[in-house]
C-alpha cells in the first residue's frame, strides 16, 4: 500500500480535515458574504487595504471560493441523502 493511500490521523484517531470542512450551509453563506465585504472594502480603499489592490481582491476571491465550494458540497450531500431515502422508500413499497 502506498503512503498516499493511507489516511492521516492524529494521535486521538481523528481524521485531519481542513478548517472549513464542517461549516455547514450557513457558515458557507457567511464566508461568501464576508468575502464580498472584503472585496467592497478593497474597492473603496478603506484603511487596511494593501498597496497592491490585486492581492486584496485575490484574498477576497479565495474566501468566496471556499464558501462556494462548502455550500455546494453541503447542498449536494443533502440532495444525495434525500435521493437515497426516496429510493429506499420506493424499494420497500415494492416488496
Amino acid at each position: 500500500m502506498a503512503d498516499k493511500d493511507v489516511e492521516q490521523t492524529d494521535e486521538r484517531g481523528y481524521v485531519q480535515a481542513p478548517w472549513w470542512a464542517e461549516l455547514g450551509t450557513w457558515g458557507a453563506v457567511a464566508l461568501i458574504a464576508f468575502g464580498g465585504a472584503v472585496a467592497a472594502w478593497v474597492s473603496f480603499r478603506l484603511p487596511g487595504t494593501p498597496e497592491e489592490l490585486a492581492s486584496g481582491y485575490y484574498q477576497a476571491a479565495r474566501v468566496i471560493a471556499i464558501g462556494l465550494v462548502a455550500v455546494g458540497c453541503t447542498l449536494l450531500g443533502r440532495r444525495r441523502a434525500r435521493s437515497a431515502a426516496i429510493e429506499e422508500t420506493s424499494e420497500q413499497e415494492r416488496v
